[in-house]
This record gives C-alpha cells, sequence and structure tokens, in this order.
C-alpha cells in the first residue's frame, strides 16, 4: 500500500488532524509541532491523544512527519536564536514521546555568512544538546534547495552533521523532491543515479521519509518554491517514478504542495491511482 499523505493543520488537535487524514484517504500525515513562525507549543492534552491513538489503530494510519518551525535556525549567529532551536527541539521530541516511534523533520539552517564548515559544527551541537538516549522518535534532516546560505543543498553537507552526532542511531534524513531538484540533483532523468549517490555518502537505509513536491522552478535553481503535482517543472511521470522506485515505495510520502482540502484529496488520489505494488 503507497503511505501518503499531506500537511495537516494541528490547530484542532491530534484527533481532528486523524478525522482530517481519513477524509482524504491519507495514511500519513505531516503537522507542525508549534506555529511554523515560532513560538510557544500547546499544552499536551492526554484525551485528545488517546482519541488519536485509536483513531490511528481502527484507520491504519502509520509514521508520523512532524515538522519543526522554521524559525529554528541551529546554525544562526545569534546565540539566543541556537538556544531557541536547542530548547523547542528538546521540547518537542520530549512532546513526541506521548505518540512514540515517529518522526521529527527539520530543515538544517542557514549559516548566515559564518560559512558551511562552521553552520555543520553548529547543527550537530543542537542535536547532541537535544536528542536523548531514551527517545524513540528519529529525527530527519531535511533536504534542502540550497537558497541562500542554507545548509543541507548537499549529500555531503548531511553526512557532515550526522557524522558529528553522537546517537547516530536518532538521526535519519528526509528527501524533499523539489528540493533536491532545485538544489540539482537530476531526479526526472537518472533518479537511480541520485539514489546511488545518496547510499554512497549517507546510506539509503537513513532515509526515512519523502516531502513529494513538484517544483515551479527549473533544475538548479536553488529557489525552492513548492508546485502541485504534475503543474511544476519535475513533473507527474518523474514522480510517479518516485514513488514506485524499490528504494523509496515504502518510505511514508508527504505532500506539501500548495493545496486546500479538495486539492490533497485529487493528489493523493492520483497517486494512489499511479502506485504499482
Amino acid at each position: 500500500m503507497l503511505n501518503i499523505g499531506n500537511h495537516i493543520s494541528s490547530a484542532g488537535g491530534f484527533a481532528a488532524m486523524g478525522e482530517e487524514a481519513i477524509s482524504l484517504n491519507a495514511n500519513v500525515f505531516a503537522f507542525f509541532t508549534r506555529n511554523p513562525r515560532g513560538g510557544k507549543a500547546k499544552d499536551i492534552d492526554i484525551e485528545d491523544i488517546e482519541k488519536f491513538k485509536k483513531i490511528c489503530q481502527e484507520n491504519n494510519i502509520g509514521k508520523l512527519v512532524a515538522h519543526a518551525p522554521y524559525t529554528l535556525n541551529a546554525a544562526s549567529d545569534k546565540e539566543n536564536v541556537r538556544q531557541f532551536a536547542k530548547e523547542a527541539m528538546a521540547d518537542d521530541l520530549q512532546r513526541m514521546e506521548y505518540l512514540p516511534g515517529n518522526y521529527y523533520n527539520f530543515h538544517p539552517g542557514s549559516h548566515v555568512g559564518q560559512g558551511a564548515e562552521k553552520g555543520i559544527e553548529l547543527i550537530a551541537d543542537c542535536l547532541n544538546t537535544a536528542l536523548n538516549v531514551k527517545q524513540n522518535t528519529i529525527v530527519l534532516l531535511e533536504t534542502m534547495a540550497g537558497k541562500g546560505t542554507e545548509i543541507g543543498r548537499t549529500f555531503e553537507e548531511l553526512e557532515a552533521i550526522i557524522q558529528k552526532v553522537e546517537l547516530k542511531d536518532k538521526i535519519g534524513v528526509c528527501l524533499d523532491t523539489c528540493h533536491i531538484f532545485d538544489g540539482g540533483y537530476d531526479i526526472i532523468n537518472n533518479l537511480d543515479d541520485v539514489l546511488k549517490e545518496f547510499n554512497n555518502i549517507i546510506g539509503i537505509d537513513r532515509l526515512k521519509a519523502v516531502h513529494l513536491n513538484d517544483s515551479k522552478n527549473v533544475f538548479g535553481s536553488h529557489k525552492d518554491r513548492h508546485e502541485k503535482i504534475g503543474q511544476g517543472n519535475i513533473g507527474l511521470t518523474a514522480l510517479v517514478n518516485v514513488i514506485n522506485h524499490p528504494q523509496l515505495r515504502d518510505l511514508p510520502f508527504i505532500l506539501e504542495t500548495p493545496n486546500e482540502h479538495d486539492g490533497y484529496f485529487e493528489e493523493i488520489k492520483l497517486m494512489r491511482n499511479n502506485y504499482k505494488y
């Protein structure tokens, strides 16, 4: 079965997200752990979480791919911004333990002129502060498009972070199709080669989830603007190849396309109809 869903608003709580996923025929989904622009997370509601767990069990909802706020920049040149990243990530990971065995995805960060090497060092420091040996959540570094001073455009940069992390068993990667296409990895014509390169540098076993997005921009543009499936420069055929690739087909696929409910329903239906397994 294809494991596919989209980014769902957490405003109504977990049970509401579960019901929304069911209405979309989604069996996985993503959500922000707190306001995507930062700030305090909502209080834990145990009753809501228990209701959500029951919904998941009854409807075979699989992996959750939680997303850190966009304001989390572990590679910042400002101490207070880095401290927020450490505190927010540690808090989010503690909260994720109420729903153990899922994923927590984050954008590695931007070095804002300090250089990639320094940024990588700071990101690893954040992870070494926030991760704990008892956690049941895998933290995912997201592949980035490389706009500005973003870290994570290349597989080498992600691996450099991983190598500096002490608890390596708590770290994985989320591959964003728009980001890597914009970043210069040709997933249209050379998907096999891209995945071979990923395996040689990072290891395919660390690839835990895929953000399935088309791109408004051309190959190698380093701009990061998502488009609806089949309406961008990656195209439907290439994205169908992604969901059916033997090394990817069992992963959770998360749509982050510019859609509302009906649009996501149609995209999920489209991808399910093109899934071959």
